[in-house]
């Protein structure tokens, strides 16, 4: 699945559709992408550009729709804690019994107007104050049950190679607190 960053360096494009908060923050975030865009060869932005923006499929009598955001774009927040009508109105225009999707780096699981919505977390950016990579095992049967899992890495190391490679502090900073 295509996510808004990698739209943003796949396609050369000059921001990532990331909703920052502050000039400081758009800055950074400004700053990130031009570095990737400047590394990642042109096979594996040929390889960005072919990921599909969703994919659709029954499982168990299920229907499934995973994207990166939401099923209107790419880089749309759902966090859980969205009005109930906001939520209900992504859930329905799924026209499926499974939303899948991340974008918010904030793993959840939460049924709306009878469609299951989940958060699969994040590897590489967790956001929850969990430092360990995260992600979600669905298992379907009758229900659709929802295993988030953690896995353990080598966080100091990841931290020090975002140091070594130029970038600024910050983006360690964001991997050691798993806040950002």
């Amino acid at each position: 699945i295509m996510g808004n960053y990698d739209d943003g360096v796949g396609f050369d494009r000059a921001e990532c559709g990331c909703a920052y908060t502050t000039p400081e923050s758009r800055r950074l975030g400004d700053l990130s992408l031009r570095w990737t865009r400047d590394r990642v060869t042109p096979e594996n932005k040929r390889y960005l550009r072919s990921l599909l923006p969703s994919i659709r499929f029954e499982e168990g009598g299920k229907r499934f729709l995973l994207v990166h955001g939401s099923p209107r774009k790419i880089n749309e927040y759902v966090y859980e804690d969205r009005p109930p009508a906001n939520l209900e109105r992504i859930a329905k225009s799924a026209e499926a019994d499974v939303l899948v999707f991340g974008h918010t780096h904030l793993p959840y699981a939460k049924e709306v107007a009878g469609v299951l919505l989940v958060n699969v977390g994040s590897v590489g950016k967790p956001k929850d104050g969990d430092r360990r990579a995260c992600y979600a095992l669905l298992e379907v049967g009758g229900q659709v049950r929802v295993d988030f899992r953690r896995v353990e890495y080598d966080v100091a190391a990841a931290a020090e190679s975002v140091r070594a490679s130029g970038l600024p502090g910050h983006f360690a900073d964001l991997l050691e607190s798993a806040r950002g």
